[in-house]
């Protein structure tokens, strides 16, 4: 079985602010799919099915972001998920809006919702496709920044994006993190 953890916060005041995308990518692959993320249990919301001929859970962590590696270690315990078959997805203000970069794990670079994984799950290695955002204009905190919503005139290139992190983690399971990070990475 495989696993792609799509970082965010619970509740309808933050459904489309810049920590959401991951729930966002959640969505469409479910979409995309036909997996319903419905099931609630392990402080999350998931669906289960085939995503790209691969038993697959798609996840959405029902704990805030800071806590996201309570979901993650639930999840991989529970279903005995194996390391190379865990993807978390999230959002990145180091990486300019609409930019992709999948990885096989290092830092948390300031990160506290894949701190929280890593911490939890015991390693840094984890694989990860991260969404760039932007970074917060002077006078904004990083933390105003990643609650608030996407203007505009930014829809139209996070959709974009959000289709290609789709299309990225899809990759990541059917050809692996290698031809994921090839095609992604541009």
């Amino acid at each position: 079985m495989h696993a792609i953890l799509c970082l965010g916060n619970p509740g309808p005041e933050y459904e489309r602010t810049r920590h959401n995308v991951g729930y966002l990518v959640a969505d469409l692959l479910g979409q995309r799919h036909g997996v319903s993320l419905t099931r609630r249990r392990l402080r999350s919301i998931f669906g289960r099915g085939d995503v790209a001929g691969l038993d697959t859970l798609i996840v959405k962590p029902q704990t805030f972001m800071n806590d996201s590696g309570d979901a993650a270690r639930r999840l991989v315990q529970f279903f005995k998920i194996e390391q190379a078959n865990f993807l978390v997805i999230y959002d990145d203000m180091a990486l300019d809006l609409g930019v992709l970069r999948v990885r096989r794990g290092g830092s948390d670079a300031g990160h506290k919702g894949i701190r929280s994984v890593a911490r939890l799950m015991g390693t840094t290695e984890i694989q990860r496709l991260r969404l760039g955002v932007g970074q917060p204009p002077a006078g904004v905190s990083p933390r105003d920044w990643v609650l608030s919503e996407f203007k505009a005139t930014e829809r139209a290139k996070v959709e974009d994006m959000v289709q290609r992190a789709a299309d990225a983690a899809e990759c990541w399971l059917t050809d692996g993190m290698d031809a994921a990070m090839n095609r992604f990475n541009g």
